[in-house]
């Protein structure tokens, strides 16, 4: 994977030196292990917590995380970070995601009937997360983008909800039921996508897929399985703004420097100011997400100037050398 500069206009010309940093598929093995991302199909019974802690365990790291919690009983889609690619999850909240779910219904009742109650509930839904969250007891909105019955045998249904994150499935169907007035539960939950995968279109693999990687590479040193398995955390940002900078500046933006014009080599051709980005180097590495403070005709206008405040950093300090100096007001300048 390597940055689509097709997509950028290029308002600078430099080059990337590659006695530094990586293109995201030519990492080494060490390196993906921190900047990587694992499409876990989660089993029925453990919690999403003891799944990451069994990853780390399996692959000899200390740090993981996921994105979005699934109960013990549901299966499905569960992105695991690995190492800095945590920090990059929370994209992942903001596209949609899909479920499949068996309800039953606790009265008979007609098909078209129930259908009607569901459509009701398209759009923005009010919601009060269950007892038994982890988060705060207060109403909130979420979108329901689409729902739908796939099929229904006798009191029992099967739905596919497209849905924002956050949004509780078992009190959505609960709250149907209230609407029918016949109350109604869910007994079984899948995941099937979160923002951009699904598995549609990507491989999710078990853990034992993951043991069986990881025993392959110990004993034969081949890393073919295991990379496989393990994606770039690039993956995970594609369809973003994004924003590409000199090698020179890298470093800086790692020690707290924000993102000024001079350091940039190419962008997106319709940024708006306030837009989420990400902030690339020119082999495609992510850097930082950040929020647009010019548009792009601002940007090419202009010589100097503040483009893109960082908001999350998530490339390591002194991946790049050193290309900045520090300026009698302690600001950090591009060499």
């Amino acid at each position: 994977m390597t940055l689509k500069f097709d997509t950028l206009e290029i308002i600078n010309d430099d080059v990337t030196n590659n006695k530094y940093g990586y293109y995201p598929n030519s990492r080494p093995l060490e390196v993906l292990l921190d900047n990587g991302i694992i499409l876990l199909d989660k089993p029925s019974g453990p919690t999403s917590h003891e799944l990451v802690a069994w990853t780390k365990r399996i692959l000899g790291i200390t740090k993981a995380g996921h994105s979005g919690t699934l109960d013990p009983g549901t299966t499905g889609l569960l992105p695991i970070g690995l190492g800095d690619a945590t920090k990059a999850l929370s994209i992942l909240l903001l596209g949609p995601k899909e479920y499949y779910a068996i309800a039953r219904i606790h009265q008979q009742k007609d098909l078209d009937q129930i259908d009607s109650v569901i459509r009701e509930f398209t759009g923005e839904i009010y919601q009060r997360p269950p007892q038994r969250s982890s988060v705060k007891r207060s109403t909130r909105v979420r979108t329901i983008y689409e729902i739908q019955i796939l099929e229904s045998v006798e009191k029992t249904i099967l739905l596919r909800i497209l849905c924002e994150a956050g949004t509780y499935i078992r009190k959505l169907v609960y709250d149907i039921g209230e609407i029918l007035g016949t109350g109604a539960t869910m007994f079984e939950l899948r995941r099937t996508r979160v923002s951009i995968f699904s598995e549609a279109s990507d491989k999710l693999i078990r853990l034992h897929d993951l043991v069986d990687a990881v025993e392959t590479y110990k004993e034969t040193k081949e890393e073919e399985n295991i990379r496989s398995i393990i994606k770039p955390i690039e993956m995970a940002l594609e369809g973003i703004t994004c924003v590409a900078v000199k090698d020179s500046a890298v470093d800086a933006l790692c020690h707290g420097a924000q993102v000024a014009i001079p350091g940039i080599v190419g962008i997106d051709k319709d940024i708006r100011k306030g837009n989420l980005v990400g902030i690339y180097t020119l082999k495609g590495e992510i850097i930082a997400l950040g929020d647009a403070s010019m548009t792009s005709e601002e940007i090419r206008e202009n010589d100097k100037g503040i483009a893109f405040n960082i908001k999350r950093l998530i490339m390591k300090p002194d991946t790049y050398p050193r290309g900045w100096k520090t300026k009698t007001n302690k600001n950090l300048e591009y060499k």
